[in-house]
């Protein structure tokens, strides 16, 4: 009685049929080639639904069970509980999924909207959505300006890593580039210094300079940087390991070397 005294009250469309329009495009926002196509993606849970900025918030869907207490206002639809859980990402979904539009900038936006010392992340044909996430989280917390996904790195718009990255693609620039040619010429446009990580190289991470205008590479899981791309790299790095590992999970690299960059510039403020 409760619920439907709720939907009653906000006047919210029921969805109770699999040709629903709003059914069946939340079921095509689940492949990459329909977020691609359509510029929208699926987020899921009330957090996420807090951070989404309002203008990219396309209509919410609530499970027929869950009260919409605390959403944000804007477009909504009840939806019959079956067919929710074909939605849902999650195992223990909290009952509300959302369709938003892609926000993604191009290299002219990207140079409008930093600085000239800021930082950027680059993503190399990186493949598993947790890693990618992790960075993106990551990127945010060091004060890195914009991430840049060379072809090839998984979609950074699945639900996984939408939900790995708790917000923060949200709130970081997102660029897409082609290939290591289109990189450096994003780069040298924007005045950043190409850093990449590689075993075969003597420099380590602490005795380069991270601190400003660098566009870091983080490569592949499984086999790392690309040969392109470091061969046009300005500097190349490696962090030093103990006992018989060659290299850390990506995003935990990732972590290592752009906390470094809040740790030169912490000192250069001291």
């Amino acid at each position: 009685m409760r619920d439907r005294l709720f939907r009653v009250i906000t006047m919210m469309k029921e969805i109770r049929s699999r040709e629903n329009r709003i059914y069946k495009e939340c079921q095509k926002l689940a492949q990459k080639k329909y977020r691609d196509r359509e510029g929208k993606y699926l987020i899921e849970g009330f957090n996420l639904m807090q951070e989404v900025p309002r203008q990219d918030l396309c209509y919410m869907i609530l499970r027929e069970d869950t009260l919409g207490e605390g959403l944000p206002d804007g477009e909504k639809y009840v939806m019959d509980g079956k067919l929710f859980d074909r939605l849902a990402q999650t195992e223990t979904s909290q009952g509300v999924i959302a369709v938003v539009r892609k926000r993604q900038y191009t290299v002219g936006e990207l140079g409008a909207i930093t600085t000239e010392n800021s930082n950027f992340v680059v993503l190399d044909r990186l493949q598993d959505p947790g890693n990618i996430g992790t960075i993106i989280r990551t990127a945010e917390g060091a004060g890195y300006a914009a991430v840049v996904a060379v072809k090839g790195t998984a979609d950074i718009f699945s639900p996984k890593t939408i939900r790995a990255a708790a917000g923060s693609v949200f709130r970081i620039p997102i660029v897409h580039v082609e290939d290591g040619r289109e990189l450096r010429e994003l780069a040298d446009s924007l005045g950043k210094k190409l850093v990449v990580t590689s075993l075969n190289t003597d420099t380590l991470y602490f005795d380069a300079d991270l601190s400003c205008a660098t566009a870091l590479v983080i490569g592949n899981e499984g086999g790392g940087v690309s040969d392109e791309l470091i061969q046009l790299a300005d500097v190349r790095v490696r962090i030093p390991m103990e006992g018989s590992l060659e290299s850390l999970n990506a995003a935990v690299a990732a972590g290592i070397l752009m906390y470094e960059a809040q740790r030169r510039n912490f000192l250069c403020e001291v």
